[in-house]
C-alpha cells in the first residue's frame, strides 16, 4: 500500500496575510485543495494524511476536505512544533496500517507537481529505500558572513535543490525517525534523516513548476503558471 502525508501545517508569515498559506485561493480554489486534488486522483495512492495547524482542523474540513469530495483523505492530524514533528505525528497514525509500503511526504503548498513525477519518487524509493525530486542550482551559491561578507564559492555541480514530494520504503522512514529522535536529531526534510542512517537517497529531476508558494510572490507566479497550464489545455481541445 501507498500512503501519502501532505504537510499543510505552516502559518505562512513570510506571506502576511491573515489567512494560512494552505487556504489561500489559488484559480478559485484553496491551494491545498489543487495539491490534494493530484494525489486523489493517483490510482496508485490509497490513502492521505493530512497534517494541519492544530487551530485550523475545522477550517480544512470546512472549506477543502468537504467541499472537494476527498474521499482519500482519512485523517487530519494535528501539526508540531517543527515540520519533523508534524510529519511524525502523522507517520505514528499510520503505523499499524496493514501492507504499508511506501510512504510519500509533500507540502501542502507544492500544486503543481505532476503524477508521472510522484510515480517516479515511488519507483525510485521501492529500488534505494529513499527518493526525492530536485533541480541542479542554476546560480552561484556562495558561504556569506554574518556580516554580509562572501566567504566561500560552493562547487555548483554538486548542489540540488530538494522539492518534495519524497517518498521511503515505510519501515525505513519508521526507523529514521525513531533514531532521529533518539539523538536529538531534527533535520530540514525528511531525506536529511535517512542521510543522518548513511542511507541512500535517490535524487530525481524535478521540474521548476514544482514550486512551494511561501510568499505573494510565489502565489503571483504560481498564478502564471496555472494560467499557462489552462491556456495549453486549451489549444489541444480538438477543434480550438
Amino acid at each position: 500500500m501507498i500512503a501519502a502525508i501532505i504537510a499543510a501545517a505552516g502559518v505562512g508569515k513570510r506571506m502576511g496575510h491573515h489567512i494560512p498559506k494552505p487556504y489561500l485561493q489559488l484559480a478559485g480554489k484553496p491551494i491545498l485543495a489543487h495539491t490534494l486534488k493530484i494525489f486523489e486522483a493517483m490510482p496508485e495512492i490509497r490513502e492521505v494524511t493530512v497534517v494541519v495547524h492544530p487551530e485550523d482542523l475545522d477550517l480544512c474540513q470546512d472549506t477543502v476536505i468537504a467541499p472537494f469530495h476527498l474521499k482519500k483523505v482519512l485523517r487530519l492530524v494535528p501539526g508540531g512544533k517543527e515540520r519533523q514533528d508534524s510529519v511524525y505525528h502523522a507517520l505514528k497514525a499510520l503505523q499499524h496500517e496493514d501492507e504499508l509500503e511506501i510512504v510519500l511526504v509533500h507540502d501542502g503548498v507544492r500544486p503543481f507537481v505532476t503524477p508521472e513525477q510522484i510515480r517516479l519518487v515511488i519507483d525510485a524509493a521501492r529500488r534505494h529505500g529513499g527518493a526525492v525530486l530536485g533541480l541542479p542550482s542554476q546560480d552561484t551559491l556562495k558561504r556569506v558572513t554574518p556580516e554580509g561578507r562572501a566567504h566561500q564559492t560552493l562547487e555548483r555541480q554538486d548542489i540540488w535543490q530538494i522539492q518534495t514530494p519524497q517518498a521511503f520504503q515505510a519501515p525505513l522512514l519508521w526507523r529514521a525517525f525513531t533514531e532521529a529522535y533518539s539523538r536529538n536529531f531534527y533535520g530540514t526534510d525528511e531525506a536529511s534523516l535517512l542521510e543522518e542512517l548513511q542511507q541512500p537517497v535517490a535524487v530525481i529531476p524535478g521540474s521548476p513548476f514544482n514550486v512551494k508558494i511561501t510568499t505573494p510572490e510565489d502565489l503571483l507566479l504560481a498564478e502564471a503558471i496555472f494560467s499557462m497550464r489552462r491556456r495549453k489545455k486549451h489549444a489541444r481541445r480538438p477543434g480550438v
